[in-house]
């Protein structure tokens, strides 16, 4: 026996209600807390843009899914396995074949997993919570082109910088601003 992570699959939007009976059923009872150690609905942050204001915000980076720290007995697996499947909300184990004992994931996945929530340490990359498109019409919220309107004619997600065309004085300019520094236009709605 030894720890790993596994895959639960979960009605959506029942994940934060499982993770609570989990943590609960690990009070309460000790044997199953001897084999799961941990439960995590994992999350990441956001930069959400909205009437130009930034704001970071939470949301779930596998929706529908949970991940559970288990340390399986290799004779009682399954009784540990059942007692989870019979949550409420809990459709089962992600493995390819249910009558077998579930297979944790791979230490890199659980690495990419927790580097993108925060929980293990990793360069801070950017992620914004709007996608944008080439040809999208945008306002600049920020910085000296501040409520331009300008469609967008190229995406760099390295720099997370766009190039925007915008009319100044009757010519298009291309100029380029930051991911934060556009919101998508609603076409004054």
């Amino acid at each position: 026996m030894s720890k790993a992570w596994y895959v639960v699959n979960t009605y959506s939007s029942y994940e934060q209600k499982i993770e609570r009976i989990l943590r609960k059923m690990m009070e309460t009872d000790a044997e199953f807390a001897a084999v799961c150690s941990d439960v995590k609905v994992p999350m990441e942050t956001v930069i959400d843009v909205k009437d130009g204001k930034k704001r970071e915000v939470k949301r779930k980076l596998l929706p529908g899914y949970i991940l559970l720290e288990l340390d399986l007995p290799d004779h009682s697996w399954k009784t540990y396995c059942s007692q989870i499947k019979r949550i409420q909300g809990v459709t089962g184990f992600v493995t390819p074949n249910d009558s077998m004992k579930p297979q944790p994931l791979s230490s890199e996945e659980v690495k990419s997993i927790f580097q993108k929530t925060g929980d293990m340490k990793t360069e801070k990359t950017f992620k914004p919570k709007q996608t944008f498109t080439i040809g999208e019409v945008v306002k600049i919220i920020e910085g000296p082109f501040e409520s331009f309107t300008g469609t967008i004619d190229e995406i760099n997600l390295q720099k997370n910088s766009l190039r925007v065309s915008v009319g100044i004085f009757g010519r298009s300019t291309p100029v380029e601003v930051g991911f934060l520094q556009v919101e998508k236009d609603d076409g004054g709605r």
